[in-house]
Parts: structure tokens; C-alpha cells; sequence
């Protein structure tokens, strides 16, 4: 019979030696089952309340965590790496906060700089007209999608503009935890809700954005 505590081991990855000495998850800046469940647990005081992760839909590898990440570029910019499905956050002294992400499907990818001209709480969802051209069942929703758990952009949202225009493309919060790791969108980028959140939190308007080539 496959207990919980068999389960909690096999969502760290790490040996029973490694479970017992409480090694696993410490050395590499990962989380415990425990600490999974209370970081991806339900927000209840959301305007609309949403709800805990499946934890066990999520590769572990894509659970928040702070990692070394080398680069010269300020604290606060944001680097999307889609071939990897990550975005960082730079912290400073070599190190980011890395959250894992779904992508933009084949033949929606994007690259480039770009900033953060504007954020965004529960906001309405408009499909562009591109997409109303290639999905005709999104057309109902051309005057606008209301906040809701089943709006597409879901609770926040960060819009990427370059040259004082919107690009099209955001980072948004889902709560689907089984798109995480893979191509899914017109070439936006998807956090779990509860690390868009985190990330959401410490993202003022300005801040840098790179999309790094797929």
C-alpha cells in the first residue's frame, strides 16, 4: 500500500537515508512536501478565492526556489527562459528567484526586451482579434471576459510593452498546475497563481523584462 509518507518522499526525489538525516530539499534550495503544501495552499481572501495547488500535477523541479543565477542586470528584472520553462526574478549577489512556467506553443514564441507598462488585479480578458480570427468561439468575449477564476489571465497579470506600446504578450496566474513545463498559450507566460502572487508583489511598472530566444 503507497502511504502519504511514501508519497512525500517520492515528490522530494531523494533516498529514505536523505528523508531520515532531513537533508532533502535543504541543500539545493528546494522545498518539502510540507512547505509545497503551505506555499501553494488555498487564498481565501482573494476577491475570488482560489484554490490550493495539486502539488502532485507540478514536476518538483518547478516549485519556487531561490538558485544561483549569474548576470549583470539589475535587481528586479525579470528573465523568462521558455526553452527551460522559467522565469527569474534577479535578486542580486548571483542569485534569483526562479519560479517555473508554461509557455507559448509552438509558432507563438517570442524574444526580446520589453518592460512592464502596466499591472493589473483580476482583470477583464479580451482576446485580440488575431485570435478571434483563429479560435471563432472566443468571439463572444470581444467586448471583454469578466475577473474569474475561469478568466484566462486569472487573479494578476504584469503587460509586456516595448516603445510605449503593449506587445500583446503578458505574464499571467493560472491555476492549472498541469500546464506548468509546457507550451500551451499564444505566447504568453503562465506562473501558478500563488507564485504569480509573490512575484506580482515585488514588480513595479518599468521594470525590465527579457524574453530569451526558445
Amino acid at each position: 500500500m503507497v502511504t502519504v509518507e511514501m508519497k512525500r518522499r517520492s515528490f522530494l526525489g531523494g533516498s529514505l537515508a536523505l528523508a531520515a538525516l532531513g537533508l532533502a530539499g535543504c541543500t539545493t534550495g528546494g522545498m518539502s512536501f510540507a512547505e509545497a503544501e503551505r506555499v501553494y495552499g488555498p487564498l481565501p481572501n482573494e476577491r475570488f478565492p482560489v484554490p490550493a495547488v495539486d502539488i502532485n500535477k507540478v514536476d518538483p523541479k518547478y516549485l519556487r526556489r531561490r538558485v544561483r543565477y549569474a548576470s549583470n542586470e539589475a535587481v528586479g528584472t525579470i528573465i523568462v527562459d521558455p526553452k527551460n520553462y522559467y522565469v527569474y526574478r534577479i535578486e542580486g549577489d548571483g542569485m534569483a528567484t526562479r519560479y517555473g512556467a508554461n509557455v507559448g506553443r509552438q509558432g507563438f514564441l517570442w524574444s526580446g526586451d520589453a518592460y512592464i507598462g502596466r499591472k493589473a488585479e483580476w482583470p477583464t480578458w479580451t482576446p485580440p482579434k488575431e485570435m478571434i480570427a483563429r479560435q471563432p468561439e472566443v468571439a463572444q468575449y470581444a467586448g471583454g471576459m469578466p475577473p474569474g477564476l475561469g478568466n484566462p489571465l486569472g487573479a494578476r497579470v504584469l503587460y509586456l510593452y516595448q516603445n510605449g506600446k503593449y506587445t500583446l504578450y503578458t505574464i499571467y496566474s493560472t491555476i492549472q498546475p498541469e500546464t506548468i513545463g509546457r507550451g500551451v498559450s499564444s505566447g504568453c507566460v503562465g506562473l501558478l497563481t500563488q507564485d504569480m502572487l509573490h512575484l506580482w508583489e515585488q514588480t513595479p511598472v518599468d521594470t525590465k523584462v527579457i524574453v530569451l530566444p526558445a
